[in-house]
């Protein structure tokens, strides 16, 4: 069983920028693929960017040159660097693991998942 532990979140203002962590347990880590997704209030959970195994990525496009997803095997740890946010970012952010190693852009693709963390951007 792998643990999935969001940080990062908070208030900021619209062109702001903020950056998340998502702490993993377990040894395997480094053969997981990453991912974020986020949801707002009444609407479905959506992609927001992935990473694989060997790092390989891939961002909704209403992130594309804002939103940075990396990786840092030795921590155990994935990250969300995100610039420019926009009110419309507003949103709980999960993190997620996927045993299988490569990317996937949909919910089902993911075998765990943190708990969220809270981004509210202000205009």
């Amino acid at each position: 069983q792998v643990q999935l532990v969001e940080s990062g979140g908070g208030l900021v203002q619209a062109g702001d920028s903020l950056r998340l962590s998502c702490a993993a347990s377990g040894r395997a880590f480094s053969s997981y693929a990453m991912g974020w997704f986020r949801q707002a209030p009444g609407k479905e959970r959506d992609f927001v960017a992935g990473i694989n195994w060997r790092g390989d990525k891939a961002n909704a496009n209403s992130v594309k040159g804002r939103f940075t997803i990396s990786r840092d095997n030795a921590k155990n740890t994935a990250y969300l660097q995100m610039n420019s946010l926009k009110p419309e970012d507003t949103a709980v952010y999960y993190c997620a693991a996927r045993r299988a190693g490569g990317l996937g852009v949909g919910l089902r693709d993911y075998d765990y998942w943190g708990q969220g963390t809270q981004v509210t951007v202000s205009s």
